[in-house]
């Protein structure tokens, strides 16, 4: 009989331990990342009592067993440019900057610290890779993502350009089209570049001439002519590609920069950028691979964890990526504080790389994972355990009545 005050008292202090995990579950019901945690009972080993099959009697209950339940969050796009989610298994991998350990979480809401420093919500500093001399190794080992915060980017001198276009094949001997493209010199100083192509008294035939400001040289430029041949299904027949590039030479440019060779690139790959068809002519795109000295206007993270910067030249380059870990039992996992995740004496070793390879998910850049608690099955919970904690109170009371009875009888 007295067994039952043991047993009542342990399931007392179970159900306790429920209510306390239930409340840790919607005391983060809005924490980014947070994975609930699940409650798991199990029984004591029981004693027989009398001789043979006589019945068996339990000890009662013991401590609950916490699972953390590892399932996909619901995800919401943000406003935030350094907001991630995960989509999928695997984990951010952290380090932190006072013990040097390494740590794992699913949080998302990233920031960048007076140094450039890509740090977590609380101040862990995110792993991966970033970029040196404009190459980005992720065969690297993973380390601290720097981002150039306040950078000025430095000017890039043309060395190529290209038109896509079309000459109108039956404009008349000596009819001309002409346009124009910016190039930008070591300076990051911009200057326009002419190129006017007139029709040829031979048919199928175009000059060309590429010309360059006279203000901007101390010495005008000669321009650099020669003629498109098209075959008579209006495709370029000649240059070849295998001919020698169309180079105009610029030397002794008025503001000091050094000289440019900018190279007419009139083939894309294999195939001809320009042709002759009976439309009117013109330029369908055209590029080159200058750029101006910009300033950095944002830093963000894209999809697949890579990390975005924009400058205000308007080019978007990659300067990092974001490495992941993937734990083959996560649920081994322990909970250190701070949303994030330490290894146990049971957990496999982490894998990292990639976002998306090796059976690590995928990261949405722009949006954040929510929490798993489900309010609704939690407050279920609490009622439920709320009932055991209530009818375990009453086991007590009625063991209590029946050893007070027991006691009287000797009187």
């Amino acid at each position: 009989m007295f067994t039952s005050f043991s047993t009542a008292l342990s399931a007392l202090s179970a159900h306790s331990t429920a209510i306390d995990v239930v409340g840790n579950n919607l005391a983060n019901l809005n924490t980014p990342g947070f994975k609930a945690n699940a409650i798991s009972f199990y029984d004591l080993i029981s004693q027989n009592v009398g001789a043979g099959q006589g019945a068996q009697v339990g000890f009662g209950i013991g401590t609950p067993i916490t699972i953390r339940q590892f399932t996909q969050g619901a995800v919401k796009v943000t406003s935030g440019a350094l907001d991630m989610a995960i989509q999928g298994d695997g984990f951010l991998v952290l380090r932190d900057p006072g013990t040097g350990a390494e740590v794992y979480s699913r949080g998302g809401n990233l920031q960048v610290d007076r140094e450039g420093n890509l740090l977590s919500a609380t101040g862990q500093r995110v792993q991966g890779w970033t970029e040196v001399g404009g190459v980005l190794n992720t065969n690297a080992p993973v380390g601290d993502i720097t981002v150039p915060v306040g950078t000025l980017r430095p000017p890039i001198a043309t060395q190529n350009f290209s038109f896509d276009l079309n000459l109108d094949a039956s404009a008349a001997t000596g009819d001309t089209f002409s346009r124009s493209i910016e190039v930008f010199d070591s300076l990051g100083v911009s200057h326009i570049a002419t190129a006017t192509w007139t029709k040829a008294a031979t048919p199928n035939q175009w000059d060309y001439a590429l010309t360059f400001p006279d203000a901007d040289v101390a010495t005008p430029i000669t321009p650099v002519t020669g003629t498109l041949t098209f075959d008579t299904q209006g495709n370029l027949a000649s240059p070849l590609v295998t001919d020698p590039p169309i180079i105009l030479p610029v030397t002794g440019l008025n503001d000091g920069a050094a000289a440019l060779n900018l190279t007419w690139n009139l083939y894309n790959g294999l195939t001809p950028r320009i042709t002759q068809f009976s439309q009117p002519s013109a330029v369908s795109a055209n590029q080159q691979d200058g750029a101006a000295a910009a300033q950095l206007v944002r830093v963000g993270i894209g999809d697949g964890g890579t990390i975005l910067a924009q400058y205000s030249n308007g080019q978007q380059l990659v300067v990092g990526q974001v490495a992941m870990a993937s734990v083959r039992n996560p649920e081994s996992l322990q909970a250190i504080g701070q949303n994030n995740f330490g290894l146990s004496a049971r957990s496999a070793l982490p894998a990292i790389g990639l976002p998306g390879t090796g059976g690590r998910g995928t990261i949405q850049g722009g949006a954040i994972e929510s929490s798993t608690v489900d309010i609704a099955r939690e407050f279920t919970n609490l009622i439920v355990f709320q009932r055991g904690y209530q009818a375990n109170t009453r086991v007590v009371t009625t063991t209590d009545e029946i050893s007070q009875d027991t006691i009287n009888l000797k009187r």
